[in-house]
């Protein structure tokens, strides 16, 4: 499995309040969810009127088509964006996951394991030993 990443900014031109900021951001991420099954997420300066960080991550089985739609979700973020804002950095990354079951089991192993060990000292709290 292919994750393709892209952390961008975009820099809002004239927003007077966050209701103008959320109004450009929702339109682009409507966009890309819904011409490209896109997940979208504004990441950092919620706060800043006229600068938005957003994370997209898309998910496929070919590099080629991976990297070639991240090629396309710049491009269209550029020209939905254009005369109310700008691209600014873009970061993109494609991450290959052999196994999600490692991943997941590792993390439940240890889940479970942090588990049990609390359990087992909140009964030996409660029993006085």
């Amino acid at each position: 499995m292919l994750i393709g990443i892209l952390q961008f900014d975009i820099h809002i031109h004239d927003s007077r309040s966050l209701k103008d900021k959320r109004r450009v951001i929702l339109a682009l991420k409507d966009r890309l969810h819904r011409e490209h099954q896109a997940a979208v997420a504004e990441i950092a300066h919620q706060d800043t009127l006229n600068l938005a960080r957003l994370g997209l991550a898309i998910v496929g089985s070919d590099g080629k088509h991976v990297g070639q739609t991240l090629d396309r979700l710049v491009e269209k973020i550029r020209t939905t964006v254009a005369g109310e804002a700008e691209l600014g950095e873009v970061t993109r990354k494609v991450a290959h996951i052999e196994s999600m079951r490692n991943v997941s089991e590792s993390k439940d192993d240890a889940d479970t394991a942090t588990l049990a060990d609390e359990m087992a000292a909140r009964a030996r709290e409660l029993l006085g030993d």
